[in-house]
């Protein structure tokens, strides 16, 4: 492959991949501000009912965890990979586990109440494996 076909690639990758984190951003902040808005939940559709036997009365520490952790650390992701940082592709893989490892509590806890939880898991699968693949083109 010629230089500049890799480069275009890489391209293509960092644009993928920062759009993807962004998107990802944007929809945890709107969740986490929906959520914190009504803490119990209802005017998201959830139920508080499914925070029994969690250590959870509302939603409101979720919300938090959801805006500032993942929305924020996504944010932050898309800016590091569009700035094409050296460590991007490895922030990239960690938010994609953070991603999952929230779904997987969520999981745990609530059980599986969404269409959007695996949804969430499979995007988190894809950040890793476009962070690995942007961590190995940023070796070469």
């Amino acid at each position: 492959m010629s230089t500049d076909e890799a480069k275009s690639r890489n391209k293509r990758l960092v644009i993928g991949l920062g759009v993807f984190q962004i998107m990802m951003a944007l929809t945890a902040g709107a969740g986490g501000i929906g959520i914190l808005g009504d803490p119990t939940g209802v005017n998201m559709g959830f139920s508080p009912d499914q925070l029994k036997g969690t250590p959870f009365s509302d939603y409101m520490i979720p919300g938090l965890f959801l805006l500032l952790v993942i929305g924020l650390g996504q944010l932050t992701g898309g800016i590091v990979t569009f700035a094409r940082y050296r460590y991007a592709g490895e922030i990239a893989m960690f938010l994609g586990a953070l991603l999952i490892i929230w779904i997987v509590v969520q999981v745990l806890l609530i059980g599986l109440a969404s269409i959007l939880q695996p949804a969430y898991f499979l995007f988190g699968v894809v950040e890793i494996l476009l962070g690995r693949r942007l961590r190995e083109n940023m070796k070469d």
